[in-house]
């Protein structure tokens, strides 16, 4: 079954001071969900959708350049909604999720969180979620758009794991920007300005429980808000942020690929998929895909393997000649950008590429050959709007220690 929602929004919510009355058409359906915060997204002016996790993901509000702006000289809200909290609990919980991942949870303390690729037994890419470790055996994966919790329970239950495996009752906003720390001390108080980097702390707002992480996916600083009994308090808890945020001039946004692409982050189905494994995307780093830990995981003796016999291609940054190529052109596009090296058959691929406003030039990640990844490498994109010289670059193009999201 379907409906249309046209440029009303929800009735009970329409008329609230941050509606907005002109919207697209946007053709719903039953088989897909929608997030928890998705009428308050809906009214504050959502202009594009995605799908994500099987769940309608607000890809921006009209104006993606001046989201953009604003996520770097302000503070942004984003329906985040989609990133399904994978729960995985239970007397085996540690050593089940330490299975699942490349990287040693010896090292992952109570209250920290990691970012973490879920691998197949080939080394593919299933996920690349940010693990957050509640308890002992206790673990939360907020997940990219793949359907994890379907690999997880089979490889329960066909190793006889005592875990519980759910999806939990919990929906993230993220709140980011250089004033995201003014809006959530509002919210919260002085003691969310103590949550380091990559760690979490849990508070209560007017009644409503939030895990608060210094994550978030905007290369800035900036928090996610893990919201308990999202599907009661959901709505209240957008409010409380952006009435913090009013003061602050908070403006919602959807996922700024522009930013991203900057800061070198990766999109699963895009930069990564199942056909990639870490050490092909430039994450062959001894704390990401940890080899000498004690403890296998899936996927251990094809990287191990990998690592040994080098791989055979590397995702490389590139800037892109020519008029602006606008702001996101991923891997799925119909006519994606093929990468020549002076032949007609392609020898690699543009996953993701945008015009930077900041650098005033066209930025992206490519796939190319090992043999082709050295730094000034030149190379031909193939564009819908014609052939462009590609070359290859440092990544990330900005801030490229990343001390801006630790600030």
């Amino acid at each position: 079954m379907t409906d249309v929602l046209n440029t009303a929004a929800r009735p009970d919510i329409a008329g609230e001071p941050h509606a907005i009355v002109d919207r697209p058409a946007v053709m719903l359906y039953t088989r897909l969900r929608k997030s928890p915060y998705f009428w308050k997204s809906r009214a504050c002016g959502a202009a594009s959708y995605s799908v994500y996790n099987h769940t309608y993901h607000p890809r921006h509000y009209g104006d993606p350049v001046g989201e953009y702006w604003a996520l770097l000289d302000g503070v942004t809200i984003w329906d985040v909604g989609v990133e399904r909290q994978l729960e995985i609990s239970g007397p085996d919980a540690f050593d089940f999720t330490n299975m699942l991942v490349p990287r040693d949870l010896t090292k992952c303390e109570v209250g920290q969180c990691k970012y973490v690729f879920i691998t197949a037994p080939d080394g593919g890419i299933i996920n690349d979620p940010v693990l957050l470790r509640l308890e002992e055996n206790r673990f939360w994966l907020s997940l990219a758009d793949s359907d994890v919790g379907l690999w997880a329970m089979g490889l329960a239950h066909a190793g006889g794991w005592n875990v519980h495996i759910a999806e939990a009752d919990v929906a993230p906003l993220q709140v980011q920007g250089p004033r995201s720390k003014e809006v959530l001390r509002d919210l919260f108080g002085d003691a969310v300005l103590d949550v380091p980097y990559y760690r979490m702390h849990e508070f209560t707002v007017d009644g409503m429980r939030v895990v608060v992480s210094r994550t978030g996916y905007s290369g800035e600083v900036g928090y996610e808000l893990y919201l308990r009994d999202a599907s009661r308090d959901a709505e209240r808890l957008w409010d409380a942020v952006w009435q913090a945020g009013q003061p602050y001039g908070m403006r919602p946004i959807g996922p700024c690929h522009m930013r991203r692409i900057e800061a070198g982050m990766l999109a699963y189905g895009c930069d990564i998929t199942l056909d990639t494994n870490p050490l092909e995307v430039g994450y062959d780093y001894r704390w990401m895909v940890d080899l000498d830990q004690d403890a296998d995981f899936i996927g251990k003796a094809a990287l191990a393997r990998a690592r040994s016999e080098g791989i055979s291609r590397l995702m490389v940054g590139m800037e892109i000649s020519g008029e602006p190529l606008g702001t996101y052109n991923d891997g799925s596009m119909i006519e994606p950008f093929d990468v020549h090296d002076g032949a007609d058959t392609p020898v690699g691929r543009v996953t993701s590429a945008c015009r930077s406003p900041r650098l005033d030039r066209n930025i992206g990640l490519a796939m190319v050959p090992i043999g082709l990844s050295e730094l000034g490498t030149t190379l031909q994109v193939h564009t819908p709007s014609g052939v462009r010289e590609g070359t290859v670059v440092e990544k990330p193009f900005i801030d490229p220690r990343k001390e801006t999201p630790k600030l």
